[in-house]
Order: C-alpha cells, then structure tokens, then sequence
C-alpha cells in the first residue's frame, strides 16, 4: 500500500493543486493530511473543498482550530494572527463544521499515528532529534512505531537511532521494525526550509520506506492574492524565500 502524506496546506491553492497532480500521477491508496488547511494565505475555502471532496482524512492544525473559534489566536505572531481573523469572517459555515469535526489524532495501517505538532499536543514543535526523543514516552504502550507530523514545516526525519543526515526531494528513508521514528513531510502551503517548493511525502508500507518529495508552483499568483486580499506583505514576501 502506498500512501500518501500531506501537511500544511494553508490556504494555498496553487501549492495544493500542485502537490495533488503530483500525487494522482502516483496514484497512491491514500491520502492523509496532518492538518492546518487554513491559515497565511488567500484561499482556504477553496483548499479545504479540494480536501472535502476526496473525501481525505484530515487532522486539526492550530491554525484550523483558531480559525473555527476553538483556541483564542491571542498566541499567534501579528502576521498569522491578521491571516487568523480575516480567515474567520471568510470561511463558510459548512467547512467549518467540517474542519471542527477533525480529530486531534488519528491512527492508519495499524501501527502508523497522525498528529500536527507532537503527539502530546497541537501546538508543539518537533524541530530536532532530542524534540522528537521527548515525545517518545507518548508512544510507549502503544503499538506505533511511526509518527508522522507537521506544524515545523521543515521536512523531518528521526529514528531512535538519530536524524537522517539527507532529506532533500526524491530521498527514500528505509523504516526498520526495531526502530520508532516520527517523520514530517514538510508544508504544502509555506514551506520554512529555504526551498520554496511545495513539500509531501509517500509512504510505502509493503517497502516500509518514505520518500520525500517537492514540487514546484505558481507562488507570484498565490502571493498576489495575498496582498489582493489585504494581508501583511510579509506572508506573500516570504514565499519565494522557503521561509
């Protein structure tokens, strides 16, 4: 089984409908999002039907959560606290029931577990190696030996046994059934490790590898609409950068 991983999307369309003609051309058995459809950029009714319509399993990001009303954005930077608040007004009323039903969790294939920030919380980052060693004890008890997730927007490869030294695009990691390991496929929708490329990832579960990959988009449309719309220029500056 092959399946695909998302995260981050943002409300970036042109990043998103890159990444999904990348992936249908894969033709993956699944696809699964780590969350956070909303948030920095211009479009996210228009990103979160996409995701409605392939009917794809979907986590709560903090930024889904402040934009549906759950979490107060008081903690948010200026620029995606702005983002936050114009995304309240603009979100419909049916996608944010939906985005309010995601879970917080979600467990796939048995052994694989799905959150946004850490598997303690929404909101935690998982930057390095001794960040992901932190969260190993929410793991124990559990029979998960890969944890996949986002938030960092840095794509992310941990073992027990260390970080994996090359995660550029078109890497394959090799999973071994002794080991736990927590993977992020990088964002979608602003990616924050100065490659500006849209991020995702493929995990073959027959193989047990991941393989990272990016694709390019239109980010003059996307950062247009962002200031089209009002929003701090540094949200559409800082596209082209990867950070």
């Amino acid at each position: 089984m092959l399946i695909a991983i998302i995260a981050d999307l943002h409300a970036n369309l042109e990043a998103t409908t890159a990444v999904f003609k990348e992936i249908d051309n894969r033709k993956p058995d699944r696809v699964f999002c780590l969350g956070d459809l909303t948030g920095y950029n211009a479009q996210p009714n228009e990103v979160i039907d996409i995701l409605r319509d392939r009917d794809i399993p979907t986590i709560m990001g903090n930024h889904d959560a402040a934009v549906c009303g759950l979490e107060d954005p008081w903690f948010f930077r200026a620029a995606a606290k702005k983002a936050i608040e114009w995304q309240t007004g603009q979100v419909r009323e049916e996608n944010r029931k939906w985005l309010m039903r995601a879970p917080e969790q979600m467990v796939f294939s048995k052994t694989c577990l799905g959150v946004h920030g850490s598997p303690s919380s929404r909101d935690d980052y998982i930057i390095d190696w001794l960040d992901a060693m932190r969260q190993i004890e929410f793991l124990n008890g559990r029979d998960i030996n890969v944890c996949f997730f986002g938030h960092s927007h840095r794509p992310s490869f941990f073992s027990e046994k260390g970080a994996a030294q090359a995660i550029g695009p078109g890497t394959t990691h090799e999973l071994r059934p002794t080991n736990r390991y927590f993977i992020n496929p990088g964002a979608v929708g602003q990616p924050r490790d100065r490659d500006p490329r849209a991020a995702f990832g493929f995990f073959d579960l027959e193989k047990k590898t991941f393989e990272f990959c990016r694709v390019e988009y239109d980010i003059e449309s996307c950062a247009r609409k962002i200031l089209q719309a009002g929003l701090p220029v540094e949200l559409a500056t800082r596209l082209s950068k990867g950070k």
